[in-house]
């Protein structure tokens, strides 16, 4: 199914005759029909939603009528945050009843995990437990268990007895109690984006790879009335192409903020902040856990904190930790900090060998709030924005997609298409700055 998926990556010196090959067909004359920009988890399942809808309304393989392409900037799909992150299916614990994180990672822990299992992706549904310390963090995943079970979110939560977490996992303190989230699991993140990639190219998708977005402009009396020029440079050689499409979808992540600078007046220019994670690796065998364990999120962390995570042959990592720094390309792993994050894992797996831990890879989350204004919960939330932008036509604006995007890549795939095509209005994110 996926053996075309090496053969028709094309660079941006191809684009201008690819377009020509399409020109004229697509809507409103417009070389494409569809432009996602990011070709990471999300920018991939946005794009298979996009192709697979298109080759449904119009099925037969002669026709070029619709069209996707996604443009990544890089030389291959996946290679910052998608590939950089816990590689954890969340169940949807964290983000507050009524927000669009929750929405989607529920809607997208279903459809993940049904993906996985009908074409084949290595993934375990592990479980995980919220361990406690003291008597305040014992209270904050009441708070959790509470909204779980009375908000009717679909997020099973149950309590782990102390008993029963000692014979379980004999090496894990929870000293404040212990709340177990089943649907919680592991997935191949790279085997994820591999389908999800075979699959837009088995719908007519075309990827164009090295291809880096350095101009937008809206076309037509009213903005993007008349689709849209996207100017691409060839990172290799540096030549530049111009196409037209009559939507564009901004999915790029780390660069999403350049993105929607380009096409709003300076006065709606926003910015992007970056939280590094550095994730550690486990030589020993000992201790040995089996399911998945995270302390606590402190108020304001800007993430959920330093956890222990298995791989799908059953090997412990951990992190990430919260180091904020000014480049998403600052992907060093910062060895410093593993001081730090050993004393907060022995804080609930105190057996820990020391000596066995190493850096092993960082990763970075676009944040929409800068240090001090970022909580995982409460009124320092700050949700995905994912919206049509007023004032604009055929442009869905995806800005600060962190975890759980991974997750919820499925869930938002179809959300795009259905701003795009549903035959309801599709609710998304308030205007930015509202």
């Amino acid at each position: 199914m996926f053996a075309r998926t090496a053969q028709r990556q094309f660079q941006s010196p191809h684009l201008r005759s690819l377009a020509r090959s399409f020109s004229g067909t697509a809507p409103a004359g417009t070389d494409f029909t569809h432009v996602v920009i990011g070709g990471g988890a999300v920018g991939l399942a946005i794009a298979r939603a996009l192709a697979s809808h298109s080759h449904s309304s119009s099925p037969s393989s002669n026709s070029n009528s619709n069209s996707t392409l996604l443009l990544e900037r890089h030389p291959h799909t996946g290679t910052e945050t998608s590939s950089r992150n816990s590689e954890v299916i969340h169940a949807g614990l964290y983000y507050g009843p009524h927000s669009l994180k929750t929405r989607l990672c529920i809607r997208g822990r279903s459809a993940l995990y049904s993906f996985c299992a009908r074409y084949g992706v290595p993934h375990a549904r592990v479980g995980k437990w919220v361990v406690a310390q003291d008597e305040a963090q014992g209270e904050a995943l009441a708070g959790i268990h509470e909204v779980c079970r009375t908000a009717g979110l679909g997020v099973p939560t149950r309590w782990v007895g102390r008993e029963e977490a000692r014979r379980l996992e004999p090496e894990v303190r929870a000293l404040g109690g212990v709340l177990e989230s089943p649907e919680t699991g592991i997935v191949d993140s790279h085997a994820l984006m591999t389908a999800l990639l075979g699959q837009f190219e088995e719908s007519g998708g075309v990827l164009a790879v090295n291809s880096a977005v350095v101009g937008v402009e809206a076309l037509g009396s009213r903005a993007g009335g008349d689709g849209w020029r996207i100017t691409v440079r060839d990172a290799a050689t540096g030549s530049e192409s111009s196409i037209t499409t009559s939507t564009i979808i901004n999915s790029a992540g780390l660069g999403a903020a350049d993105i929607h600078n380009m096409i709003v007046p300076p006065d709606k220019h926003v910015r992007l902040y970056y939280a590094k994670g550095n994730y550690f690796s486990y030589a020993s065998s000992t201790p040995k856990v089996r399911r998945l364990i995270y302390p606590v999120t402190a108020p304001g962390a800007g993430g959920l904190g330093t956890h222990l995570t298995l791989d799908l042959a059953g090997r412990m990592r951990f992190g990430p930790d919260v180091e904020w720094v000014e480049s998403p390309s600052d992907l060093a792993v910062n060895a410093a900090r593993l001081p730090a994050a050993i004393a907060e894992i022995k804080k609930y797996l105190p057996s820990i060998d020391e000596s066995a831990l190493t850096p092993d890879y960082a990763g970075i989350r676009p944040k929409l709030a800068p240090a001090g204004a970022v909580a995982t919960g409460g009124g320092g939330f700050v949700d995905f924005h994912i919206r049509k932008e007023d004032g604009f036509e055929g442009w869905v604006n995806l800005l600060g997609i962190e975890s759980p995007g991974l997750t919820s890549c499925l869930a938002i795939g179809e959300m795009v298409r259905d701003m795009l095509y549903g035959s309801g209005k599709v609710e998304g994110s308030a205007a930015l700055g509202t």
